[in-house]
C-alpha cells in the first residue's frame, strides 16, 4: 500500500492530507472528553509539543535532502549516458566501413530506447524496454568484436572502451531509478507527523482550531514534494532526457 502511495504523490498528498486532518481532529476529540477546561501543564505541554515539531521538521528536511540527492543523481547520469553514446558514435569511425556503420545504426536505435526509459511509461513498458535494451547491447558488443580483434591496437582499444562506458552508464542510470527512500524511513516519519498532529488537536482551543487544517496541509505538501521528487515516472517533477533527444537529432 504505502509503496503504491510513494508512487503516485497526487494520491500520498490527500491521503496524508486527511491522515493528518484526522489525528488532529482526534487530539481535540479526546482533549473534549479529558480536559473540557484549559490545560494544568500548559508549559510543559508546549515544551513537548516544540521539541516533536522540531524532530518532524529535521527529519523532512533530512528526507528532502536524501530525495533532492537521488533526483540529481538521475539527472547527471543522463548526462553522461548522452555523452558516452555520442564519444562512441564518433569512434566507431576507427572500425571498418561496414562494420562503423551497423553500429551507429543500432547506436541510434539504442538512444531512442534510452530516451523512453526516462519517460512516463508503466512497470511493464519498463520491463519491455530493459529486454530491448539488453538486446541491443549484445549486438552492439559482437559488432565491435570481430574488428577490434582482428586488429588489436591503441586506437581500436578506444572503441571497446567507449562501448564499455556506454553500456556501463545504462546499469549507473537503472541503479539510480531504483533508489528511493527507503520506506522504513517514509513509515517513521509518517508515524512521528500523525503523533505531532494529534498533540497539535490536543492543544488546540477556540480560534486555534484553524491549526486542525495549517499544520496537515503543510505537512501533506512537505510530503508530496519529497514523494514527487522520488519518484522517477509518476511525479509532476521528472529528470526529462534532453540531453539524449539533443544528441539523437546531432545523429547523421
Amino acid at each position: 500500500m504505502i509503496s503504491f502511495l510513494l508512487n503516485h504523490p497526487i494520491l500520498f498528498f490527500f491521503v496524508s492530507l486527511g491522515l493528518m486532518w484526522g489525528s488532529a481532529h482526534l487530539g481535540a476529540v479526546m482533549r473534549r472528553q479529558r480536559h473540557p477546561d484549559q490545560l494544568d501543564d500548559g508549559e510543559d505541554y508546549s515544551l513537548i509539543l516544540g521539541a516533536t515539531l522540531t524532530l518532524l521538521g529535521l527529519l523532512i528536511g533530512f528526507t528532502f535532502s536524501m530525495a533532492a540527492g537521488r533526483y540529481d543523481q538521475r539527472k547527471n547520469y543522463e548526462e553522461e549516458e548522452a555523452n558516452a553514446i555520442g564519444t562512441e558514435y564518433v569512434r566507431v569511425d576507427y572500425l571498418p566501413a561496414a562494420d562503423a556503420a551497423k553500429v551507429r545504426a543500432l547506436l541510434k536505435e539504442y538512444t531512442a530506447l534510452r530516451i523512453e526509459y526516462y519517460l512516463r511509461i508503466t512497470p511493464e513498458q519498463v520491463q519491455q524496454n530493459n529486454l530491448h535494451t539488453a538486446d541491443v547491447q549484445s549486438k552492439l558488443w559482437a559488432a565491435i568484436i570481430p574488428a577490434t580483434t582482428a586488429q588489436p591496437d591503441p586506437v581500436r582499444a578506444l572503441v571497446v572502451s567507449g562501448m564499455n562506458d556506454v553500456l556501463n552508464r545504462q546499469g549507473y542510470t537503472q541503479a539510480a531509478f531504483l533508489n528511493r527512500v527507503p520506506i522504513a524511513a517514509w513509515l517513521l516519519m509518517i508515524a512521528i507527523a500523525v503523533f505531532c498532529n494529534f498533540l497539535l488537536g490536543y492543544r488546540a482551543k477556540g480560534k486555534a482550531k484553524v491549526m486542525f487544517l495549517i499544520l496537515p496541509v503543510a505537512i501533506a505538501i512537505s510530503f508530496f514534494l519529497v514523494s514527487d521528487i522520488d519518484s522517477p515516472r509518476r511525479g509532476v517533477i521528472m529528470v526529462h532526457p534532453q540531453n539524449l533527444e539533443i544528441l539523437q537529432k546531432s545523429l547523421p
